[in-house]
């Protein structure tokens, strides 16, 4: 591969590295936003996987507050869930028509959440809906490794804390990532042809996550609130991004 294309896998594991350190989430949206021109889809895949996995580890192990057991197993088992369910249903799905709606659906909902802040707190539904949205985004995750996406917007709906919410959403991705993880690598699906561009990525997204995550030790309430709620417009922007070129 030209060199270029090492430098521009390396500019975007750096820049998602620093964002999924500052929210703990985003880390595939934002490297496939660099690596989608330059790289085959499957390489891309694993590359944001990996890349992904490694950076909740750093965070889990950098910033470890507000973890509740009794908060994120529901949404873990959901999770765990969806996963597998995602994978059968993405031979059988127009994966496309559903990026665009949710992609649409936190283009709608997420300026006016920004906006108009006395919106009410989602308090309804328990555990049980905590699991369903857990299941949500095991789905995502089966269908285009967007694991972080609904439990993110839900957290928010439910006005957790910042570092309630954080807790959820680091150690959810955690979960789903090393699942995927070890699918792929059981699969076959990591080659040794992989290997130099992996070598790049993960020391590249190191020092940029841990950065990320000293930062959010400091922000406040509001601040984190903004950040997550600017990601997930963004979110939806890659998602319509992506998949209306390819139904249009």
């Amino acid at each position: 591969m030209p060199v270029s294309t090492y430098l521009v896998v390396a500019l975007g594991a750096v820049v998602a590295g620093f964002v999924q350190g500052l929210s703990g989430f985003g880390f595939g949206l934002v490297a496939l936003s660099f690596w989608a021109w330059v790289l085959d889809p499957k390489l891309a895949a694993v590359l944001a996987v990996a890349g992904g996995f490694t950076g909740q580890v750093v965070a889990a192990v950098s910033v470890r507050r507000g973890f509740d057991l009794k908060r994120l197993a529901p949404f873990v088992l959901g999770g765990l869930a969806g996963l597998p369910l995602g994978i059968l249903l993405l031979p059988r799905l127009d994966a496309d028509w559903f990026k665009v709606i949710l992609g649409l659906l936190l283009l709608v909902w997420c300026p006016a959440m920004l906006f108009a802040r006395n919106l009410p707190r989602i308090t309804v539904g328990g555990r049980f809906a905590d699991a369903v949205v857990g299941l949500g985004g095991g789905m995502m995750g089966g269908l285009g490794g967007f694991t972080g996406v609904l439990p993110t917007l839900w957290c928010t709906l439910r006005r957790y804390e910042r570092d309630a919410q954080r807790a959820v959403i680091q150690n959810f991705n955690l979960a789903m990532l090393s699942v995927t993880v070890v699918t792929y690598v059981a699969s076959g699906l990591v080659t040794r042809a992989m290997l130099p561009m992996l070598a790049v990525v993960l020391p590249a997204m190191l020092i940029p996550a841990l950065l990320g995550a000293r930062i959010y030790l400091g922000i406040s309430e509001a601040m984190f609130r903004t950040l997550v709620l600017s990601l997930l417009i963004l979110s939806g922007l890659a998602l319509v991004g992506a998949s209306l070129p390819r139904i249009l």
